[in-house]
C-alpha cells in the first residue's frame, strides 16, 4: 500500500501513564490530531481471558474461549474480500459459526485466513450491552467524557415510532464495540460515524493504519464530491478522482496493548497484519460536538435535495427529510436536539452545584469542564436556529414523544434516565478532575436528594432552581436562553 498513498509522517506515540488529562486535550483533543498511548491495558481482564500466549512475549486470540464463554446467537460479519455499495458486505452468524470459519481457515486455508474467497471479520459487535456483567477493561480516562454512549445508555436515539423501528435503533443501541478479524482481514477508507472520535485498543494483534487530514478529505472524492475512494489498494482512476495524487497521509503500526485515538473527520483505512482482537468506542463531547452538526447539517442538504421535486405534493416534506436523515445518518435534528438540551440541562445543574458549594469543593478546573461544555452547545444550538427544521410551522408538526423530550424542563429533571444521566457525568468529571478509581461505577440508587456526585444537600432545591431559569425549551432560541442563563448565574 505504502507505494500507493504517500506517506509523510508517522502518528506520534506517548506513553499514555505520563500524559495528563489536561495534556492530552491539549495536544490532541482540541487541536484534533492522533496520537498512539501505550501503557494503560495492563489490568485489563481482556488480556488474559481473550488471549494464549505465544513466544516472543506476543498473543494470539484464544477462540475456543470466545465460543464457550460468549455464544452470541447473532453477530454481524464483514466479508473483506466481497464489496456491497459503498462498503464492504456484511453477514450475519453465530460466534460459533464464525469461530468456525476462523479456525477452519488456520487448518486448512490460506495464511491470511482466506478460504472459499471470502475472509471474515467480525466487527461492531455490542460485547458491553450483550455482556454488562463481564468486565472486559476499563475506558481510559482520556475517553471518559463519551457523551454519546452516557446518552444512549439511559435514553433511546429516536423516539418517533416510525424512526424508531427502523433497523438502526439495534445498531445504535450504544457505540462500544469489539472488533476479531484474522491476518489480512481489514477495513475499507471512512471516517467516523457522526464523525465521532474513537479510541481502539489492541488486546492482540497488530494493524497498520493510514490516516488523511480533513484538511485533504475532499480529494478522495469524485468530481461531484458523491462518491469516495473504498480501497487504496486499487488502482484509483486519476479521471474519477483528479485530487487524489496530491493527498499526503500519515501511518501508524499499532502494536499489542496499544490504544489509537482518531480524531474527528480523519479517513483512515486499517489492515489487520497478525489475528487481532481490538476494542472499540465511537464518542462525542463538546470538543467535537460541532462536528456532528456539520454532517448532519451536509447529510440533510443531501437528503432534502434529493426529495425537493415532491415538496409541493407532500404534507409534511419536513418530516420526511428527517425521516430520512434518520435512516441515512443515524440521527436526525430532532433526535440531536432532545441530546444537547438533555446534556445542556446536566451541565448547568453540574455548574450550579459547584457555585453554590458550602465547602472549600469549589474547583476553577472543574467548573471550567461545565463552562466549556454549556459554550459548545450553545454554539451548535445558534447554528440549528436558521433551519427549516426548527420554524414555528415544523415544531408544531412534530411528534409529542419529541417535544415532550426536550420541552418540559421539570418533567426532564425528574426522569430516572435523566438522572442517570447526570449521574454519569458527574462521576465522569469526578473521574478526570480527581482520578477516583472506584468512581465510573454504576449506581441504582443514591442516598441524596440529588444525584450528583458534587451536590452535598440532602435536600436539594435544583430542580426548582433550574425551571426558575426556563420551564419549557421550545426551540434552539429557548435553549440559548437557558445556556445564557446558567453561565451568568451566580
Amino acid at each position: 500500500m505504502e507505494g500507493r498513498v504517500k506517506i509523510v509522517g508517522q502518528v506520534e506515540r506517548v506513553d499514555g501513564n505520563s500524559l495528563t488529562y489536561a495534556e492530552f486535550v491539549d495536544r490532541f483533543m482540541a487541536p484534533n490530531l492522533p496520537v498512539v498511548l501505550t501503557g494503560l491495558t495492563s489490568s485489563w481482564r481482556a488480556r488474559e481471558d481473550w488471549t494464549l500466549p505465544i513466544p516472543s512475549d506476543r498473543r494470539l486470540p484464544d477462540l475456543s474461549f470466545f465460543a464457550r464463554n460468549f455464544p452470541s446467537p447473532l453477530v454481524q460479519v464483514a466479508d473483506c474480500s466481497s464489496r456491497e455499495f459503498t462498503d464492504q458486505k456484511r453477514l450475519e452468524m453465530s460466534m460459533q459459526e464464525f469461530i468456525g470459519h476462523w479456525v477452519g481457515d488456520a487448518h486448512g486455508g490460506s495464511n491470511d485466513g482466506d478460504r472459499d474467497g471470502s475472509l471474515l471479520y467480525l466487527k461492531d459487535w455490542h460485547f458491553v450491552k450483550e455482556y454488562p456483567d463481564y468486565i472486559a477493561y476499563t475506558t481510559p480516562v482520556f475517553f471518559v467524557d463519551d457523551w454519546l454512549n452516557m446518552y444512549l445508555d439511559n435514553h433511546p436515539i429516536h423516539r418517533d415510532s416510525d424512526i424508531a423501528n427502523h433497523k438502526n435503533e439495534i445498531n445504535c443501541s450504544d457505540y462500544r464495540f469489539v472488533y476479531m478479524g484474522a491476518k489480512g482481514t481489514w477495513t475499507s477508507l471512512h471516517a467516523d460515524v457522526f464523525r465521532s472520535y474513537s479510541w481502539s485498543a489492541n488486546v492482540c494483534g497488530r494493524k497498520q493504519w493510514l490516516f488523511l487530514s480533513p484538511s485533504q478529505s475532499h480529494r478522495i472524492f469524485d468530481r461531484n464530491m458523491r462518491s469516495s475512494i473504498y480501497n487504496l489498494n486499487d488502482d484509483v482512476s486519476e479521471k474519477h478522482f483528479p485530487e487524489f495524487n496530491k493527498t499526503e497521509w500519515l501511518e501508524c503500526i499499532q502494536e499489542n496493548n496499544e490504544i489509537i485515538f482518531v480524531p474527528s473527520g480523519w479517513y483512515h483505512q486499517v489492515h489487520n497484519l497478525e489475528d487481532t482482537i481490538s476494542i472499540n468506542h465511537n464518542w462525542f463531547n463538546a470538543y467535537n460536538l460541532h462536528w456532528v452538526w456539520n454532517l448532519l447539517y451536509e447529510d440533510y442538504k443531501v437528503a432534502k435535495e434529493y426529495i425537493e421535486d415532491i415538496r409541493d405534493i407532500c404534507d409534511d416534506f419536513e418530516g420526511l427529510c428527517q425521516r430520512n436523515l434518520a435512516a441515512n445518518t443515524g440521527m436526525n435534528f430532532y433526535d440531536f436536539f432532545v441530546f444537547i438540551v438533555r446534556f445542556a440541562l446536566a451541565n448547568a445543574i453540574e455548574l450550579y452545584h459547584l457555585q453554590q458549594s458550602e465547602v472549600a469543593t469549589f474547583s476553577t478546573k472543574t467548573a471550567h469542564h461545565f463552562i466549556y461544555n454549556l459554550t459548545s452547545i450553545r454554539n451548535v444550538a445558534s447554528k440549528m436556529i436558521t433551519t427549516e427544521a426548527f420554524t414555528t410551522e415544523n415544531l408544531c408538526r412534530i411528534s409529542e414523544d419529541n417535544r415532550s423530550a426536550f420541552s418540559n424542563v421539570k418533567q426532564i429533571l425528574e426522569e430516572e434516565s435523566f438522572r442517570r444521566l447526570l449521574m454519569t457525568l458527574s462521576k465522569a468529571y469526578e473521574h478526570i478532575d480527581r482520578g477516583q478509581s472506584d468512581c465510573l461505577q454504576s449506581w441504582t440508587s443514591y442516598p441524596k436528594g440529588c444525584w450528583s456526585v458534587i451536590c452535598l444537600k440532602s435536600d436539594c432545591t435544583v430542580v426548582d432552581h433550574i425551571t426558575s431559569l426556563i420551564d419549557e425549551v421550545c426551540g434552539p432560541e429557548d435553549l440559548q436562553k437557558l445556556i445564557d442563563s446558567a453561565l451568568s448565574d451566580g
